[in-house]
């Protein structure tokens, strides 16, 4: 390893801490208590979620509010913007916009991707963010969704310089479910084509392990395509080959979450609209050392010799080993997850370093 991609624990414990305010708390905590609970955890910023957005504008409003109901969304995300000032925290990004790439051009759904990218804009200058989270589009509901690489990155590039208008920037993530890009390799791709300034990665320990190494389907919880000798080689290969050639200003955070191993394997088919990655993703994310079996310290450490040191942000969705459903205190669950978060920079330091 060369001097330049040691990790030094000094340099770990001033990465700035999020958290994805949908993933944490029950349905009866309000978005008030849970972040108050972040930021008395001790992070610093939040990744904000859409649907929290929704709900709270419907308590600030006392009315139901629908998906389009722009205005009332932008009223929300303002408030939502001076509650975290006063709470000291940094709205760090907008999430998680989906199924906006690859629909054909002309149809109704490609045009109301477009009209939902503009008012998504809207919502981020009213709650004061400059970055959107944009999730690989699967296609698992609908067969008109193209894989085709090349329309792929002109609709993209189109939201890019959308966002650029405004000085925004544009995360992409690679959603391991995806039906065109489920590995980080696939969106670093991307994001090379695209070949815009303001447009970089949202990479996520759980999404490149549960592409590239887990499968929820089979009995052992891994792939099962390969030897698990062939499965180990050519996860270190890809684990060596990110560390050494995505550069460190293109990351623009790290989610963290592990992963259960279903006790019964996942079926092999779609159930509320997703595919068994998805369902997966869904119910079954604990926070790192709390049960989960991903090789998470493998891709943390991965993107750490990039000589990244930017946002690491939690988002965690733990129903339990089951799937259905755990409770828990929101304020105990937060300082969990940040003494969990210094304990994963711990075991991936370097010693020596």
């Amino acid at each position: 390893m060369v001097e330049s991609s040691k990790i030094n624990l000094s340099s770990l414990r001033r990465i700035p801490l999020s958290y994805a305010s949908c993933s944490i708390g029950k349905v009866t905590d309000s978005l008030s208590q849970r972040l108050e609970a972040i930021t008395n955890a001790g992070f610093v910023g939040i990744e904000l979620s859409f649907p929290d957005i929704k709900q709270y504008a419907e308590q600030l409003l006392d009315k139901k509010v629908g998906p389009d109901d722009y205005d009332d969304l932008c009223r929300a995300a303002q408030e939502i913007g001076k509650l975290c000032q006063q709470l000291n925290l940094e709205i760090m990004m907008l999430q998680p916009f989906a199924n906006f790439e690859g629909w054909p051009n002309g149809s109704p759904e490609r045009e109301e991707a477009f009209s939902r990218a503009k008012n998504w804009i809207k919502i981020m200058k009213a709650c004061g963010t400059d970055l959107l989270q944009v999730g690989s589009t699967d296609s698992s509901d609908e067969d008109r969704i193209t894989t085709d690489r090349n329309e792929i990155v002109q609709d993209l590039q189109e939201l890019a310089d959308m966002l650029a208008k405004e000085n925004f920037r544009m995360a992409y993530e690679n959603w391991c479910w995806s039906t065109h890009a489920p590995t980080w390799k696939a969106v670093w791709e991307i994001v090379q084509q695209v070949d815009r300034p303001n447009v970089g990665l949202c990479l996520d320990t759980f999404q490149t392990a549960g592409s590239e190494w887990a499968d929820p389907t089979t009995a052992s919880g891994l792939i099962e395509e390969v030897s698990k000798t062939e499965l180990e080689k050519r996860w270190k290969d890809s684990m060596e080959e990110l560390a050494s050639s995505i550069p460190a200003e293109k990351i623009y955070l790290l989610q963290i979450s592990d992963a259960y191993k279903p006790n019964t394997p996942i079926e092999r088919k779609i159930k509320n609209d997703l595919l068994p990655r998805g369902q997966w993703s869904h119910d079954f994310r604990p926070m790192p050392y709390n049960g989960g079996y991903l090789p998470i310290e493998d891709v943390t450490k991965a993107v750490l010799r990039t000589r990244f040191r930017g946002w690491f942000s939690m988002e965690i969705f733990d129903s339990g080993p089951d799937g259905t459903g755990k409770e828990y205190d929101v304020g105990k669950f937060a300082k969990s997850a940040m003494e969990n978060m210094q304990r994963l920079f711990k075991n991936v330091a370097d010693a020596s370093a």
